[in-house]
C-alpha cells in the first residue's frame, strides 16, 4: 500500500471520530440548554405571577412553585370585588384603542375639546356577526343602573359612550362605573364602553358619534338610554328577509314607535310595562294610561302616525316629516350622515342629526309590532329652557345650509331628478327663497 493511500485512510478516520465526538458535545450541550432554559421560564413565570400578586396584594411573600390558574383567578376576583376600583391610569394604559390625539381632534373638530376619549374602555366579551344591531347610546353617570338593566333586556350588541366630568368627582364616578360592570355579567358580555373625560357637559351629538363610530355591527339603533325595550325588534328585523334588504341597500331607518305613561310615576316601573301591541293598546284606549312620547310636543314624534300604527300589521313609510321629528331608528352605519356637533346642550341636537339623515336620501319606515316606552325621571327643566332658546337660532341655520350643501351634491352627482333626492326636494322648498336659490345652484 502507498504511503499516500494510508495518510488518507487515516484522514477519514480522524475526520469521522472527530464529527462524532462534535455530535456527541452537540446534543448533550443542547440537552443542557433546553432543561436550563425550561427552569428559567419557569422560575421566570413564578417571578412574574409573583410580581402580579404582589401589585394586588402588596405583600412580600416570595414564591417558587408556580401556582394554579384557578387559585390566581380566584384571588383576583376576590380583590377586584374588595376594591371595585382599579387605579384610573392603569384602566386608561389598558384600554385596547388609544387613537392618536390628532387624529382624534380631527374625528371630532365640531365638537368643544380637547377631550379626554379612550375607545373601548371596557371590550365586550360577546363576539356578534357583522349583520347584526348595535344599540348605540349615550350614558352620564346617574344612568349606570338603566345601562345595566338595558344590557340583560336587550342580550346583543351595545355601543355606550359614556360621559365623565373632568372633575373632583370623576373617581368616584369611574367607581360606579366598574362596580356596575362587577355586578352585572351582561354588561361584560354585552357592552362595549367607550369613555369621555372632559368639563364639558351635553355635548350629546359629539357622544352619539362616538357610540356609532365604534360600533362593530352594520347596523345601528340610536336609542335614548332611558328607554325600556318592550319588544325583540331585533330578532323580528334580523329574521325579516324583506326588512333586511331594505337596511342592506342603506336607503332606509326603520322606526320604533315610542311612549310614555301620562302618570310620570307609572312610568318608574319597568317591570309592568306591557310587552306586546295588544296589551298596549289596552292601555292607550282602555285605561288612558299610555299615550304616544311627548305628546305636549306634537312635532316631535306625530310624524310617526300613531293612529296609523294602532290598525297596521305591515311597515309603512314616514309620509308627513316635519323637521322636528325625533324617532328612534335603526340604520345602516356606513353611509349615513352624522350628528353635526356644534348642537350643545338641551333642544334640536337630535332632530338636527336625524334632519340630515332624511336629507340624504335614507327614508324612514315604521315597524308595525314594536315599541319602546319611556322610564320616568326627572328634568332640569330651567337649564333645557335656556339651552332650546339658543339651539332653535342654531338649528334655523343649518336647515338651510343642509339644504344649500345636499342640494349641490345632488346635483352635481346627477341625482337631482333621482328619488335619492325627494325628501329634500320637499322638505327644502318649505324654506323661504330656497327655490329662488335653486335656479342658480349649478351656475
Amino acid at each position: 500500500m502507498k504511503f499516500s493511500d494510508l495518510l488518507s485512510r487515516l484522514n477519514l478516520k480522524f475526520v469521522l471520530l472527530t464529527y462524532v465526538l462534535v455530535s456527541i458535545i452537540y446534543t448533550a450541550s443542547r440537552f443542557y440548554n433546553l432543561t436550563d432554559a425550561s427552569q428559567t421560564r419557569t422560575a421566570r413565570r413564578s417571578v412574574i405571577e409573583h410580581s402580579t400578586m404582589d401589585s394586588i396584594h402588596n405583600q412580600d411573600t416570595f414564591f417558587v412553585a408556580p401556582i394554579s390558574q384557578n387559585n390566581i383567578e380566584k384571588d383576583e376576583e376576590d380583590e377586584l370585588r374588595k376594591s371595585l376600583f382599579r387605579d384610573y391610569q392603569l384602566a386608561l394604559a389598558e384600554s385596547k384603542a388609544t387613537p392618536d390625539p390628532v387624529f382624534q381632534s380631527k374625528l371630532f373638530d365640531g365638537a368643544m375639546g380637547p377631550s379626554d376619549l379612550k375607545s373601548f374602555y371596557f371590550r365586550a366579551t360577546q363576539q356578534f356577526p357583522s349583520e347584526d344591531i348595535t344599540i348605540s347610546t349615550i350614558v352620564t353617570s346617574d344612568r349606570f343602573p338603566v345601562l345595566s338593566r338595558l344590557a340583560s333586556r336587550y342580550k346583543g350588541p351595545i355601543s355606550a359612550a359614556i360621559h365623565i366630568n373632568d372633575d373632583e368627582n370623576k373617581e368616584q364616578e369611574l367607581r360606579l362605573l366598574h362596580q356596575a360592570f362587577n355586578d352585572n355579567p351582561d354588561m361584560k358580555r354585552y357592552v362595549d364602553v367607550h369613555l369621555i373625560v372632559d368639563p364639558y357637559d351635553r355635548q350629546f351629538n359629539m357622544w352619539r358619534n362616538t357610540a356609532k363610530l365604534y360600533a362593530r355591527t352594520d347596523y345601528i339603533m340610536m336609542l335614548d338610554i332611558d328607554f325600556y325595550l318592550c319588544t325583540n325588534f331585533r330578532q323580528n328585523i334580523l329574521q325579516n328577509p324583506s326588512i333586511m334588504s331594505m337596511l342592506r341597500e342603506g336607503h332606509t331607518a326603520l322606526v320604533v314607535p315610542a311612549f310614555e305613561y301620562l302618570d310620570q310615576l307609572d312610568g318608574a316601573e319597568y317591570s309592568t310595562f306591557p310587552e306586546t301591541k295588544d296589551e298596549l293598546m289596552r292601555q292607550v284606549f282602555e285605561d288612558e294610561r299610555i299615550d304616544m312620547f311627548h305628546v305636549s310636543w306634537q312635532k316631535g314624534h306625530s310624524a310617526t302616525n300613531y293612529m296609523k300604527w294602532y290598525t297596521t300589521n305591515e311597515p309603512y313609510k314616514v309620509e308627513d316629516y316635519n323637521f322636528s321629528y325625533e324617532p328612534y331608528v335603526i340604520f345602516k352605519k356606513q353611509g349615513s350622515p352624522w350628528c353635526d356637533e356644534r348642537f350643545i346642550g338641551y333642544g334640536a341636537n337630535k332632530a338636527a342629526c336625524l334632519y340630515e339623515i332624511y336629507l340624504s336620501g335614507i327614508d324612514y319606515y315604521v315597524l308595525p309590532d314594536d315599541f319602546l316606552i319611556h322610564q320616568s325621571h326627572a328634568y332640569p327643566e330651567s337649564t333645557r329652557k335656556k339651552e332650546r332658546m339658543f339651539n332653535r337660532k342654531v338649528y334655523s341655520n343649518f336647515r338651510e345650509e343642509l339644504c344649500l350643501r345636499y342640494s349641490r351634491q345632488f346635483v352635481a352627482n346627477g341625482q337631482w331628478d333621482s328619488p335619492r333626492s325627494e325628501n329634500l326636494r320637499n322638505e327644502c322648498q318649505k324654506i323661504r327663497g330656497f327655490n329662488n336659490i335653486l335656479e342658480n345652484i349649478d351656475k
